[in-house]
């Protein structure tokens, strides 16, 4: 069994609220993951032999969405030379000293590579508009933080991602559309629990209490720079295993879908091969 059409997690313009943060649990969701998984194992493959496209995914969501266990299921199949993994904290003097792009224009995966951000440029448009004073730290000239600023800088991100596409780099946008009370529950357990106690932050509980104004972002975000070459994926995000068991699934789809096959050898080369062959087999 799979997820019928999941073109319905789409964006697609709808409005953030109107998306569930749990929906019905498909039957042996164990079997359904692996199923997927082996399915993107074999696509990657065929990705790195073509070696003229490459994937992005991106991962955005509130803190405790299960951004991390997410990419380590879903992809944990393939080989670790064909992906790269980048995550973006708070920003460091060296990448402060350039554009705001900068340190995500280093990630980039090659072609033929799998490249994820665990969070990712998305930041730039969710945390410093929920967080204006951090433009003090940024070693620029103060911008007029309007309506028409954000508008500016979410098409920034859009026309990164169109050239992206134009040069052969296929982006899938996942937001983890976690509920409060779950997120509550999940901080609750990093505390009672010793061997999660690493994961807490006290700081999470400052981000918890900005929750309606994340929202607010991540909707004029998610709305603005959803495209049918970037599109934005809204995934129910309080059950993980439904959660990556559906993503798995459409990772699995996007790579499929990709124009890219295992090259075939030239008459030359297949001749060189069987000569090869012939020379090996008697020895």
């Amino acid at each position: 069994m799979t997820f019928n059409q999941t073109s319905s997690f789409l964006s697609h313009g709808r409005d953030l609220g109107d998306f569930a943060t749990r929906i019905a649990k498909p039957s042996n969701l164990g079997e359904l993951l692996q199923q997927q998984v082996q399915q993107i194992r074999k696509s990657q493959v065929v990705l790195y032999a073509d070696g003229s496209q490459a994937l992005l995914l991106v991962f955005q969501g509130m803190d405790c969405a299960g951004k991390d266990s997410t990419i380590k299921h879903v992809l944990s199949g393939v080989n670790p030379q064909g992906i790269h993994v980048a995550s973006f904290k708070a920003p460091t003097a060296n990448e402060i000293a350039h554009s705001y792009m900068w340190r995500y224009w280093r990630e980039m995966p090659r072609r033929g590579m799998i490249g994820v951000f665990n969070r990712s440029h998305y930041e730039e448009a969710l945390v410093m508009r929920v967080h204006p004073e951090f433009f003090a730290g940024r070693r620029m000239p103060m911008p007029q933080l309007d309506d028409a600023f954000w508008q500016a800088r979410l098409k920034d991100l859009v026309n990164f991602e169109d050239h992206l596409y134009d040069n052969g780099v296929h982006v899938v946008k996942f937001f983890l559309n976690l509920s409060k009370d779950e997120q509550r529950k999940r901080l609750l357990a990093r505390i009672d629990r010793p061997h999660k106690n690493w994961k807490f932050n006290p700081r999470d509980l400052d981000e918890r209490a900005l929750w309606d104004q994340y929202r607010t972002a991540y909707a004029a975000a998610i709305e603005a720079t959803h495209t049918e070459t970037a599109p934005w994926y809204v995934i129910p995000a309080d059950h993980k295993p439904t959660m990556r068991a559906l993503i798995a699934q459409i990772v699995a789809e996007k790579l499929a879908s990709m124009p890219i096959k295992i090259p075939m050898m030239s008459p030359e080369i297949a001749a060189q091969l069987q000569q090869s062959k012939l020379q090996l087999e008697a020895e």
